[in-house]
């Protein structure tokens, strides 16, 4: 028995970073993630094995349950978050015990537009056209038939595409256009910021209330450009960008003398910048720090 058990706890932590990369797609935050996936392993030891012929088809689908109830209930909290809520980034630099498998596609500005999705329809996109999920499964997850769950998928779908930011631009030239931000950041060069800032750039800050940043999201180059200045201005000398991986896509980390106080995503469309996603919540950190 105790071989049977230590054979599925090691099937299990080998899938670990995949289903909590699911949650987190569901979800946004990495702490409820864990906790679903926790809660899914504790499901699976107190089901008879006889019953399950795949115990990773069985977690995705259990996982998936659950973060779908989570989701629910966390968008009565959300309405009620001081400014925009932004989902928990994910840092190259976290610990490795933490590390996430991340679909390249979940960038913090996907994830926003995710949160315009039904939990439903957030959940029947994310399992089947970012995960590879039947729709078979997907029902099983949504409790709805496979007709049912095509159909949100599909209106899911259209209301990504319209709205979601593109991924076919170079790393290396992504990563470029990012480290331009910073430098012209740092030498306050209004100039260069508006050089390298779409025009309809969108510049959102998530506080959470408990720091200062932005009610509402700053709209076009020449405003986005002059607050991006004044915060630096603020902060003085000791406020500096440092190059990471946030999301799996380039961004960048805020610090102010040795304390992290910010995580960055850009989005980067035709070598100009066309979203800005800054989460300051000091909460939503403590895994980077």
């Amino acid at each position: 028995m105790k071989n049977d058990l230590d054979g599925l706890a090691a099937e299990f932590h080998a899938i670990r970073p995949r289903l909590v990369g699911v949650a987190y797609g569901l979800l946004g935050t990495v702490d409820e993630a864990d906790d679903v996936v926790q809660d899914a392993w504790l499901r699976l030891v107190r089901t008879d094995r006889t019953e399950i012929r795949d115990v990773t088809g069985w977690l995705v689908v259990t996982v998936s349950r659950l973060a779908l109830d989570v989701l629910r209930s966390a968008r009565v909290r959300r309405e009620e978050y001081v400014g925009p809520w932004l989902p928990e980034p994910v840092v190259e630099e976290a610990d490795p015990a933490e590390r996430v498998t991340l679909d390249e596609s979940m960038s913090l500005a996907m994830l926003v537009v995710l949160e315009s999705l039904s939990p439903a329809e957030r959940t029947a996109f994310v399992l089947h056209d970012v995960f590879g999920l039947s729709f078979d499964e997907v029902g099983q997850a949504v409790g709805r038939t496979p007709a049912a769950c095509r159909q949100l998928a599909a209106r899911a779908r259209r209301h990504v595409s319209a709205r979601a930011p593109r991924f076919d631009v170079d790393t290396a030239e992504h990563r470029r256009v990012v480290e331009a931000f910073a430098e012209a950041s740092a030498g306050r060069d209004l100039g260069a910021l508006l050089a390298l800032l779409d025009p309809d750039v969108v510049l959102r800050s998530d506080g959470g209330g408990v720091v200062r940043a932005a009610r509402r999201p700053i709209l076009g180059a020449d405003r986005v450009a002059r607050f991006v200045l004044g915060v630096a201005e603020r902060f003085g000398a000791g406020h500096r960008l440092r190059p990471s991986t946030v999301n799996g896509r380039p961004g960048l980390l805020r610090f102010q003398g040795k304390d992290l106080i910010g995580v960055m995503g850009l989005t980067v469309a035709d070598g100009r910048i066309t979203e800005i996603d800054t989460v300051m919540n000091p909460e939503k950190l403590r895994r980077v720090r």
